[in-house]
C-alpha cells in the first residue's frame, strides 16, 4: 500500500472512513469550533473544512478521515494524516475534532490506535508526530494519554483563526515505543472503553 493511499481502518468502537463532503452535517455538537486556541470548524464551517482538506489531500499533503461511531452508525468527528514525509517515513496524526458527545468513550482512543497501528505496521514509519497548540491543555492531555513523548514547545509558530499568535507543543511516538503504546492504548480500550 502507498503512502497515504485512501483506506478504511475498522474497530470495535469506530470505523475511520475516508473524507467526503457527505461528512458536513453530520457533527453539530459541542461547538469545538469556538474554542479559540483549536482550528476546528465551526458548524457553518464544516463543509469549507472538508473541501479544504480534500484539497490538500488530493495534492498528497495529507489522509482525512471521518470518524464513524458504530454503536449508532453517526459521524462523530474528524481526524487527519498530514505532513507526511515518506523518505524516512514519518507522518503526523492531527487535525482531529470530535463531537462532545464521543468525549471520553473510548472512540477517539481506538481512533488513535486504528491510525498508528496503519502508519507502524502498513506503512513503516519510524516515528508519528502530534501537535496541539500550547494552550489546548485537554487535547495535550489526550496525546499524553495515548504514550507520547513531549519533545518540546515551537514558539510562535501557530496563527489562530482569531490571528492570536500562539506556541505548539510537539510529541512523537517512535517505532521502537510503538509495541508497548500499542499495548498500553490496547488495555485502556479493554478496561476503560
Amino acid at each position: 500500500m502507498a503512502f497515504l493511499d485512501p483506506v478504511t481502518l475498522s474497530g470495535r468502537l469506530v470505523r475511520l472512513e475516508p473524507l467526503t463532503p457527505d461528512h458536513a452535517d453530520a457533527v453539530r455538537d459541542g461547538n469545538v469550533g469556538e474554542l479559540w486556541y483549536t482550528n476546528a470548524p465551526t458548524p457553518d464551517g464544516v463543509a469549507s473544512d472538508i473541501a479544504a482538506k480534500l484539497e490538500q489531500a488530493g495534492r498528497g499533503a495529507l489522509l482525512p478521515f471521518a470518524t464513524r461511531r458504530l454503536a449508532d452508525d453517526r459521524i462523530i468527528g474528524v481526524t487527519t494524516y498530514l505532513n507526511p514525509l515518506p523518505a524516512v517515513p514519518a507522518v503526523e496524526i492531527g487535525s482531529t475534532w470530535n463531537a462532545a458527545s464521543a468525549r471520553r468513550t473510548g472512540t477517539n482512543t481506538e481512533s488513535k490506535l486504528l491510525l498508528l497501528r496503519h502508519a507502524f505496521e502498513a506503512w513503516g514509519c519510524r516515528r508519528v508526530a502530534f501537535r496541539a497548540t500550547w494552550f489546548n491543555h485537554e487535547s495535550r492531555r489526550a496525546i499524553e494519554r495515548l504514550g507520547a513523548v513531549f519533545e518540546g514547545r515551537i514558539r510562535n509558530d501557530r496563527v489562530t483563526r482569531d490571528g492570536t499568535v500562539t506556541d505548539t507543543a510537539q510529541y512523537a511516538i517512535t517505532d521502537d515505543a510503538w509495541p508497548a503504546v500499542e499495548r498500553h492504548l490496547t488495555h485502556l480500550l479493554r478496561t476503560h472503553a
